[in-house]
């Protein structure tokens, strides 16, 4: 598996929140939301099924 890098646009406040949460549970920043992201899609993933991912670069279409 690839590892991409995406950029975003975050109030100062909640990254600090964000920063102060990871520390706490003993991971960087980046684990943190890293870890927020699985644990989203296994959440969508237990309610809707698998997400089932077409070709290289291409979103599967999920009926919406």
């Amino acid at each position: 598996m690839a590892i991409k890098s995406i950029s975003i646009r975050i109030d100062s406040e909640i990254l600090n929140k964000l920063h102060y949460v990871a520390a706490y549970e003993g991971r960087s920043g980046n684990s943190q939301i890293v870890k927020l992201i699985r644990d989203c899609i296994e959440r969508y993933e237990e309610k809707h099924g698998p997400i089932k991912i077409a070709g290289k670069g291409h979103r599967a279409d999920n009926g919406k």
